[in-house]
């Protein structure tokens, strides 16, 4: 077998390549005439020459174990040949990093097969000539990988292959955070969704593991001791679009900080992130009490299911306080009536009484909101304690003070103790903007309960949280060595803003800009009992990044800001300069909004910077619903905006429940849910890399070219001399662009470049 063939197959699994871990398995045709690009399902526009032959990811598992450091990972994909001949393949994926890997094995079906490790510039040979032949760039963006590759195997038409991987590696550390990374997006190219992906990670350290942290992935986190813990995800049906990465570190302190900083343009303010997480109190003087109050709308038209809902819910907070807090619950409808007349101790006894309390609870009368506010906040006294008001509605006031404006001064004025207001709207009848304005102007924070869905599961969320303050009050600084403090504060726009609370178990995640560099100390402080606690933390402020490892960050702030920019809207009105930030961050990053859904939808040419200004603008007066369906909406995409604490994936649109936005893609990929092509046709937004892309005319631009002139750019072809030394000069700044298919318009450094494939007779 030649081996222009042997390394042809090797490329397919390059996808993988990040900045870390890399092991996502393909399988590349090895006869050279048979012409071979990478499965693409529903491709976007433009749509790229369909495979000949292709095969499909049936199950991809992931083991891993990571101890001091070294990670110990076990791979396990089945693949289906969906084609109507035998293909003859090899198994190829892309090395972590040179010198990463130990202790390789590769099997097909249980049996071993050999396998070979090139260095990065033999496998760049061997992604040239696949490109070349077979006019497909997807590779590109792996070029200056180093690869595995192996014998080659037959998969019979409609047959199954499962292959494995099991190999050790060295985990690499950035500003002492471990990062472990998966690129499973390279999963993107198969010709249907994977039907199960699972993700197992064992960490086990000789110190106290405290923060775990994943940007990309909803995962989940079960803590066996301090030293060690499970880290699981599980999807099905998905073409996954975004890699897994996974943040950790270690410490002996009750509470671990660590900062990523990320500083793409050394002329401009950089942006960090600073990662909490506080351990689980061990013994029961270390733990702080607190004083929790329920109030429950009983108004007539919660009755039925949502009455029941709200008993079930109130039952849950019952049975997660803790011997030495302090409560009461408070029923409304036209009147107020409480529990008991006073705070109770909880306690057994308490427990059983407050249980019978509730189950008596029934549905009748009007809304007193503002009574029943009143009545609740008078319940706190003690502003050394924590106190948490979980306040809970299903319409608008009907009785007593009914303008919102009042209601929210007169809650504000009486909070004396520092009281944290919690504030859950139930169905689309509530007046969303009173219950944003409750919890924004007291530390709080607004929760929406769909008619679908189980207030339980809303209100259990809460509790579960606040079931163990550790400390009240916090507040972050940050000082840079010999930074002067006439020239301005260290950090700013950080979110959430000092004054939150942090619990056990708690994944605290702040994100902000800074504007001095270098070595640092941040100190992290806040209230137990009345009394300070400190904590000091050492970090560094990156001066400029030359990578985009943690561009991740730059994308997470924008999207808390544009959230916060939007609530500011809301509450006090909107202005120039704010609506001119959001129109700007939003077309930067593509974060798609109620206000900014066009961006996905139309074609990127179809309206000037003034016009696309003039639509947020006028999208905007949506904001003076106070009340309805799409009030509801708009406030609970704001609440997921401002809490976010990962980037969505690529097809999500946004954040929110925007109805009219169009899915959003990543690079060589859809989503499986879009299958008809006036759909596929609505796609105008992508990200890649670190930009966020949108179609114009036939072309991709990016967010800083949408209005440029393509005359103005370097024209670039494909698979020619200059393409490959233009992926030399930038590296992985541009080969994930110069990966995407179709017209590409992309600027880095100042200078623009248009990539177009090569003439339709040269393919």
């Amino acid at each position: 077998m030649c081996l222009r063939r042997v390394l042809a197959l090797l490329v397919l699994l390059l996808l993988f390549s990040s900045s870390s871990l890399r092991a996502q398995g393909f399988l590349l045709e090895t006869r050279h005439e048979h012409g071979f690009r990478l499965p693409r399902p529903n491709p976007m526009v433009p749509s790229p020459p369909v495979p000949t032959q292709s095969y499909a990811i049936e199950e991809l598992s992931v083991k891993t174990r990571i101890r001091d450091d070294v990670a110990t990972v076990q791979v396990s994909q089945t693949f289906t040949n969906t084609g109507h001949q035998t293909m003859e393949v090899a198994f190829v994926f892309p090395l972590p990093y040179d010198g990463a890997i130990d202790r390789m094995t590769f099997l097909v079906d249980g049996k071993e097969f050999e396998g070979q490790l090139l260095s990065a510039a033999d496998a760049r040979q061997i992604y040239e000539a696949y490109m070349r032949q077979n006019m497909d760039p997807a590779l590109t963006e792996w070029l200056g990988t180093g690869l595995f590759k192996t014998s080659i195997f037959p998969v019979p038409a409609g047959a199954r292959r499962t292959v494995s991987i099991r190999y050790s590696q060295v985990i690499k550390n950035h500003d002492n955070v471990g990062e472990f990374l998966y690129p499973l997006r390279s999963a993107r190219y198969t010709s249907h969704p994977v039907r199960n992906i699972s993700f197992e990670i064992n960490l086990q350290g000789w110190q106290p593991i405290k923060n775990i942290y994943s940007p990309s992935h909803s995962i989940q986190i079960d803590r066996h001791s301090d030293q060690s813990a499970t880290v699981t995800y599980e999807a099905k049906s998905q073409i996954p679009q975004e890699d897994f990465r996974l943040f950790y570190d270690y410490d002996e302190k009750a509470v671990r900080a660590s900062v990523l900083s990320y500083r793409p343009d050394a002329d401009l303010p950089g942006y960090f992130m600073l990662l909490a997480t506080p351990e689980i109190p061990k013994e029961r003087e270390e733990v702080l009490n607190k004083t929790v109050v329920f109030a429950v709308d009983r108004s007539g038209s919660m009755s039925g299911a949502k009455m029941q809902q709200a008993k079930d819910a109130l039952k849950f907070v019952l049975h997660h306080l803790r011997a030495g807090d302090t409560f009461n619950i408070i029923a409304y409808d036209s009147e107020i009536e409480s529990f008991a007349p006073e705070l109770q101790r909880f306690d057994e006894s308490s427990r059983k009484a407050a249980l019978a309390y509730v189950s008596g609870l029934f549905a009748g009368g009007s809304t007193n909101i503002e009574g029943a506010l009143s009545v609740a906040m008078d319940q706190f006294k003690d502003p050394k304690r924590p106190g948490y008001l979980m306040f809970m509605t299903d319409g608008l006031p009907t009785v007593g003070e009914k303008n919102t404006a009042i209601i929210a001064q007169r809650v504000h004025q009486v909070n004396n103790t520092g009281t944290r207001l919690f504030t859950f709207g139930v169905g689309y009848d509530v007046n969303s903007r009173l219950l944003d304005e409750l919890s924004s102007e007291n530390r709080g924070q607004a929760a929406y309960v769909r008619p679908n869905e189980e207030i339980e599961h809303a209100v259990g969320r809460l509790s579960r949280r606040i079931e163990t303050p550790v400390l009240t009050d916090v507040q972050l600084l940050f000082e840079v060595d010999n930074h002067d403090e006439t020239d301005g504060p260290v950090v700013n726009r950080t979110y959430p803003g000092n004054g939150f609370d942090l619990f056990a178990g708690d994944q605290l995640v702040v994100v902000g800009r800074y504007q001095a560099t270098g070595a640092a100390k941040v100190t992290l402080s806040g209230k137990v009992d009345g009394w300070e606690k400190k904590f000091d933390y050492r970090v560094q402020l990156r001066e400029h990044s030359k990578d985009e490892t943690h561009a991740f960050v730059e994308k997470l702030w924008a999207v808390r800001r544009v959230g916060e920019i939007i609530d500011q809207i809301d509450l006090q009105g909107e202005n120039e300069e704010l609506t001119n930030e959001l129109a700007s961050l939003s077309e930067q990053h593509g974060i798609i909004t109620p206000y900014t859904t066009f961006l996905a939808e139309e074609d990127a040419s179809a309206r000037p910077r003034i016009g696309r200004l003039g639509a947020v603008r006028e999208s905007l007066q949506r904001l003076q619903e106070e009340a309805g369906e799409d009030a509801f909406r708009q406030r609970f995409a704001k609440g997921r905006l401002k809490s976010a604490s990962r980037l969505p994936a690529s097809d999500e649109a946004g954040f929110g429940e925007t109805q009219s936005a169009a899915p959003v893609a990543s690079a060589g990929s859809s989503n499986a849910d879009i299958s008809n092509s006036n759909a596929l046709q609505k796609r105008r937004l992508m990200h890649v890399g670190a930009k966020a892309f949108y179609w114009s005319g036939d072309c991709w631009k990016d967010a800083e070219s949408i209005d440029a002139d393509e005359k103005d750019a370097v024209r670039i072809e494909r698979f020619t001399g200059a393409y490959f030394q233009l992926a030399e000069q930038y590296g992985k700044r541009i080969t994930p662009y110069l990966a995407m298919t179709g017209k590409v318009l992309v600027q880095l450094d100042g200078q623009r470049y248009l990539v177009v494939d090569p003439p339709s007779d040269q393919r």
